[in-house]
């Protein structure tokens, strides 16, 4: 199940040509079939004989696909700190809520324990006129 925040990240992010893009390319050259493909082509280059060895084309162009998935690394790791931090947001606005709830709930605490003081005080009390009302109705009157 996907964070409801994490799917209004990745409308977001998919509103963009350029992200959809590079999402594409990351997501095929992290896979199986990208390593399938440059073994077939690889194997095929060195087969037919495009070139002769030490195979100085063959050598270029990857190096310069290198450079490009290097970039689409680095993009990836940009996209996955984006949503990390629209998760950590998320998860301090949260905190501060259940915060402000927690100070809510101690300022009831509180309230409740010092209404319990004052019921205690005034039982006290009731307690203390019964005693003397009883002790003042058991005297007999005097002469």
């Amino acid at each position: 199940m996907t964070h409801p925040v994490l799917v209004d990240f990745a409308e977001r992010r998919a509103k963009s040509v350029q992200n959809r893009i590079a999402d594409a390319i990351t997501a095929f050259a992290g896979s199986m079939i990208f390593v399938y493909v440059h073994v077939v082509w690889f194997a095929a280059w060195i087969g037919f004989r495009v070139e002769k060895y030490p195979f100085g084309l063959l050598t270029m162009i990857v190096s310069l696909e290198a450079i490009f998935l290097s970039t689409f690394v680095m993009i990836s790791q940009n996209r996955a700190d984006a949503k990390r931090e629209v998760l950590s947001a998320h998860q301090w606005e949260i905190i501060q809520k259940e915060d402000e709830q927690n100070q809510h709930l101690l300022t009831l605490t509180q309230r409740i324990h010092d209404l319990t003081k004052q019921i205690h005080g005034l039982q006290t009390q009731t307690l203390d006129l019964t005693q003397k009302l009883s002790e003042h109705i058991a005297t007999p009157p005097g002469p």
